[in-house]
């Protein structure tokens, strides 16, 4: 590991400032369970190591009328013992207590998933089909990018220089709603997905009838994917609907554009695109019945 300075700053101003005025790398703490390995294997060096977790606004975790605000340096733990998050985005406790062991959900956070900007990256396919958008703020000001843009390629993000993620909003879930999460991977625990899939539907009234859908697939593409045309099969169709299911899993097959690699050819990843797909709409429907 290389010698690096060290900031922990108190509001997003000084952070912003921090980033302006130094010349070198940056590397970004929000949770560090990615960033100090790299470190330690000599993967990449730093000039500056900027610690997020005295900012505020980065580490809350509140919900109100807007909705779900999840800090950027707010741990993986923290979101899934939420008693909002338990009963109103179950979908998010599926994700975030997957991530690692218990130890890194302690430490790994939502923000610091999103920026490691991994193609099989667990979180953000929750984020996407409950209409997430990331809050992002940098020398010109502050913006926001839905969920779904904020990755451009493997390991990259939309993040221009100077800029940090500094907090997820995720809007309050309408009435009769559900979302689920759901991976493939060789093992129990402590393993990357083959595949992910998450699903959100809203019914109608009598809860016989998809009103909308939005589905994401991970690790089959070089970034998590939110299939329109998967979410645009079930609109309209009766929840029990098989053609429309199936067609919703094919979308998902046909949307999916992954490698083979030491976990899984590209057969099998297409294959458990739809495999995946149609599973977490089954667990989306049963949680909007149930809501």
């Amino acid at each position: 590991m290389n010698a690096f300075d060290y900031a922990a700053p108190r509001s997003v101003d000084e952070a912003i400032s921090l980033l302006d005025a130094e010349n070198g790398d940056v590397g970004i703490l929000a949770g560090g369970t990615d960033l100090i390995a790299q470190l330690k294997e000599g993967g990449r060096k730093i000039d500056l190591l900027l610690d997020l977790k005295r900012i505020p606004e980065a580490t809350a975790l509140t919900f109100d009328e807007a909705g779900l605000h999840i800090g950027a340096a707010t741990s993986c733990a923290q979101i899934y013992t939420f008693d909002v998050v338990q009963s109103l985005y179950p979908a998010l406790v599926d994700c975030t207590s997957l991530i690692g062991s218990i130890q890194i959900q302690n430490r790994g956070s939502m923000g610091g998933n999103f920026c490691n900007a991994s193609p099989a990256a667990d979180t953000p396919p929750s984020v996407i089909v409950q209409g997430g958008a990331c809050r992002i703020v940098g020398p010109n000001g502050a913006r926001e990018v839905v969920a779904e843009d904020f990755f451009v390629g493997p390991g990259q993000s939309a993040l221009q220089p100077g800029e940090l993620l500094i907090a997820i909003r995720i809007p309050p879930p309408v009435a009769n709603s559900g979302a689920f999460f759901l991976r493939f991977i060789p093992r129990n625990e402590m393993d990357i997905a083959v595949a992910n899939a998450a699903a959100s539907v809203v019914l109608d009234a009598d809860k016989t009838t998809i009103l909308s859908a939005r589905i994401a697939i991970g690790a089959v593409a070089p970034t998590p994917l939110l299939v329109a045309d998967a979410g645009a099969a079930l609109a309209g169709k009766a929840v029990d609907d098989e053609d429309a299911l199936e067609a919703a899993c094919a979308a998902s097959r046909a949307a999916a554009n992954p490698i083979s690699d030491m976990r899984g050819t590209i057969e099998q990843r297409v294959h458990l695109s739809g495999v995946l797909t149609g599973r977490a709409i089954r667990g989306a429907i049963q949680r909007a019945k149930e809501s």
